[in-house]
């Protein structure tokens, strides 16, 4: 029984993400590393970044990496990825400030000298 729950919920998630890019024109997708721990940094980083028929997010926290989908005619990666930074998450292109940082949940503060470390 919860075999078949788990595949239905991965079918539900696979059709909403198929959807939701089905909208985006000019598609491009890049993956790229951002920084994060738990459930909640997906959240946040996936609210951010994503932007209804324009950009759509997906980060895996065991990975942390990110795909990144948008419209290239209406988005760059850069932006994207600065409105990540600027809810505390970062990136190997962007680091977000200390002040947005330090407002992360504990539980969501990263080690970031790993992540100074990976961009250089």
């Amino acid at each position: 029984m919860k075999s078949i729950k788990n595949g239905l919920i991965a079918i539900t998630l696979l059709l909403s993400v198929t959807a939701a890019t089905a909208q985006i024109k000019n598609v491009k997708t890049e993956t790229v590393k951002i920084f994060g721990n738990c459930g909640m940094c997906e959240t946040k980083i996936e609210k951010a970044g994503t932007q209804k028929n324009i950009a759509l997010v997906d980060w895996d926290k065991d990975s942390k990496m990110a795909t990144l989908t948008y419209d290239s005619s209406k988005t760059t990666r850069e932006e994207i990825l600065k409105r990540i930074a600027a809810v505390g998450y970062d990136s190997e292109k962007f680091q977000a400030t200390k002040t947005a940082y330090n407002a992360l949940p504990g539980c969501c503060q990263y080690d970031r000298a790993e992540a100074t470390k990976e961009e250089k």
